[in-house]
C-alpha cells in the first residue's frame, strides 16, 4: 500500500516535471534535470554546475528545488554538467543544447559515495608545519578579522573500530595572531582569552559519527577561558598518503565549527557598554590538519 502510494506520487511528480518548459531567448535552448537520492526520493539542495566545453567557463550554477528539479536556459552549444550532494557520488555528463528546444527534465540518480580507506589503526601526531588552526571573526560594525594560533600540539588515536578513536588538541592561547599587535595584545588580555590565567585551549573528542562519503561529525568538548562546552566539528577526511621529507605515512582532514564567544567570555556585553570595539559574538574555527603515523612499536610506516 505504502509502496504503491509512493509510486503514484512519484508518477504525478514526474508528469508535472514533464510539462515544465522555460521561455527561451533567441538562440537559446533549455536543460532540466530531476535529481533523486539512492532510494529514488527527490533530492533538494544538490549543487549543479554547467560549464561550456569550448571555453571552460561556468555558465550556470544553482541548487535543486524541494522537488529535486534544476532548470536552465543556455545558448546553443555543448556543455558539461556536474551534480554533487554531500555523501553521494558526483554525477557528470555532457549536454548538447539546441536552439529553440526545451525537452522535459531527465532523471539523475545519485549513488552513495565510496568511502575513502581509513588510516591504519595506531597513533598519529599533528605535523605543525603542515597544519593550521585558523579563525574568522567580525568586529562589531567592522570587517572580518582573520587569525590563527601559531603554537599547538595534537594527536589522533585511530582504533580498529573507528567509534573507539579519539582526538586531543592543545593550543597555546598566547600564540594568537591577527596581524595587528595592539589587537593581539587585547585578545590575550583579561578582556578576552586571559592567557595569564588560562594559558591553554583544549579540545578532547568524545565520539566520531559517520555522515557518508568522506564526511564525519567529531563531537567533543572545548575548554577555553576556564569554561568547557560541547562542540561538534564538521569534518572532511582527505585521505592518506606516503610522503613528506621522511616519507612518513600521513593522513589529512579539514574540520570546522562555529563558536559563540559568550559561551566562553563573560564580560563581552560590559565591553560593549564601555564603547570598546570588540570581535563579534560568533567565531568560525577551522582546523586544517596533517598528521603523521607514530607508534612506539612501529617506528616506520606500515607497508
Amino acid at each position: 500500500m505504502a509502496l504503491g502510494l509512493l509510486r503514484r506520487r512519484r508518477h504525478r511528480a514526474d508528469a508535472a516535471h514533464a510539462a515544465l518548459t522555460l521561455p527561451l531567448p533567441a538562440g537559446a535552448g533549455a536543460v532540466g534535470r530531476t535529481v533523486l537520492d539512492p532510494v529514488d526520493q527527490p533530492l533538494a539542495g544538490a549543487e549543479v554546475t554547467v560549464t561550456a566545453l569550448d571555453t571552460h567557463r561556468v555558465v550556470a550554477r544553482g541548487t535543486t528545488d524541494p522537488y529535486g528539479l534544476f532548470l536552465a536556459a543556455l545558448p546553443a552549444g555543448r556543455y558539461s554538467m556536474l551534480v554533487i550532494a554531500e555523501g553521494l557520488e558526483p554525477h557528470r555528463e555532457s549536454v548538447d543544447i539546441t536552439e529553440g528546444v526545451s525537452e522535459p527534465p531527465s532523471t539523475v540518480r545519485l549513488q552513495p559515495a565510496r568511502q575513502l580507506a581509513l588510516p591504519p589503526a595506531g597513533n598519529w601526531v599533528f605535523d605543525p608545519p603542515h597544519t593550521a588552526i585558523r579563525f574568522i571573526a567580525k568586529h562589531v560594525g567592522m570587517a572580518h578579522v582573520h587569525g590563527r594560533f601559531e603554537r599547538f600540539d595534537g594527536a589522533v588515536h585511530i582504533a580498529p573500530d573507528m567509534s573507539g578513536s579519539r582526538v586531543q588538541v592543545r593550543i597555546e592561547a598566547a600564540s594568537i595572531t591577527t596581524g595587528n599587535t595592539t589587537r593581539d595584545n587585547h585578545l590575550r588580555s583579561a578582556d578576552f582569552l586571559d592567557v595569564e590565567r588560562y594559558p591553554y585551549i583544549d579540545f578532547v573528542s568524545t565520539r566520531f559519527a559517520f555522515r557518508g562519503g568522506s564526511k564525519w561529525t567529531l563531537n567533543g568538548t572545548l575548554t577555553m577561558h576556564g569554561v568547557t562546552r560541547s562542540v561538534a566539528l564538521d569534518t572532511s577526511y582527505l585521505g592518506t598518503v606516503n610522503g613528506g621529507y621522511g616519507e612518513e605515512l600521513r593522513c589529512a582532514a579539514l574540520a570546522t565549527a562555529e563558536l559563540h564567544r559568550e559561551d566562553y567570555t563573560l564580560n563581552w556585553r560590559s565591553m560593549l557598554a564601555r564603547g570598546i570595539a570588540v570581535v563579534g559574538p560568533t567565531v568560525q574555527l577551522e582546523l586544517d590538519v596533517q598528521a603523521m603515523y607514530r607508534t612506539s612499536d612501529t617506528p616506520t610506516p606500515p607497508e
